[in-house]
């Protein structure tokens, strides 16, 4: 038998931001699951059963500074952050490009670099500790309709590097996970849509849409001890998407 224990999360304290929903959620519970004691920010204050709840903005910079207060009032350190919480603006006709595209900007980036700005001292007292950003396929593959979303996970792509050699020396690794199109409330509209349902779907190698479930292995592994020497990467979990190439019918033969 193969000595998982370098997997278990058992005494481990993470933050797992966005947990209110979709892949925030279900990774804050896989964590969970895993043996962590896990706080989980979202605007609305909600988490899944089990993680400790803390109503959180990532566009304001004094929620996140109060959010990681209250969480070092409860002990002097993080092994794990996990920012998840992200948004998509639909076009709107009351509102600029630029507006969407600076409000798009201040949560999934900027809101992401404060977050880990605000736990660093905690995440440092660790000794060894992980962080992990949530970004897309849209980090390396250019989207129609909403350039501040692609921008946004393309720089915290760059970001996640940038951190991983500043914060190396103080035993703090920094990946990011990917994840292709996956069924949740942001993407609901494409889902619901048989033509676009079917073209994503068809684009995959695996034939099917992601569930946030599917995220939730590989963001255990990149907190865990599993991946002690892995940091400054960025893994896609897109079933086959970034990687596909000449698509092929069923019955071809060549």
């Amino acid at each position: 038998m193969p000595d998982l224990s370098a997997f278990s999360l058992a005494g481990k304290i993470a933050v797992v931001t966005g947990a209110s929903r979709g892949i925030g959620a279900a990774i804050a519970s896989g964590m969970q699951d895993a043996g962590a004691t896990v706080f989980g920010l979202s605007r609305s204050g909600t988490a899944p059963q089990g993680v400790i709840a803390i109503a959180c903005d990532l566009s304001d910079d004094g929620a996140i500074e109060s959010a990681f207060r209250t969480i070092a009032a409860k002990g002097e350190r993080i092994d794990a952050l996990v920012n998840a919480a992200g948004i998509s603006l639909p076009a709107q006709s009351s509102e600029s490009e630029l507006a969407r595209f600076r409000a798009t900007v201040a949560t999934d980036l900027t809101g992401v670099y404060a977050t880990i700005l605000a736990a660093h001292p905690l995440l440092k007292n660790a000794g060894s500790a992980a962080i992990v950003n949530v970004t897309s396929i849209n980090s390396v593959r250019g989207f129609p309709g909403n350039p501040g979303y692609v921008a946004a996970k393309a720089g915290l792509a760059g970001l996640t590097r940038a951190l991983a050699a500043d914060y190396a020396p103080e035993g703090i690794r920094v990946n990011a996970l990917a994840p292709g199109y996956v069924a949740t409330e942001m993407t609901a509209k494409s889902f619901a849509d048989p033509v676009m349902h079917e073209a994503r779907r068809r684009h995959t190698m695996l034939g099917r849409w992601g569930q946030p479930a599917d995220m939730v292995g590989a963001a255990v592994f990149l907190v865990s001890e599993a991946s002690a020497y892995v940091t400054g990467q960025e893994i896609f979990v897109d079933g086959g998407w970034t990687a596909k190439g000449l698509a092929i019918s069923s019955d071809s033969k060549s």
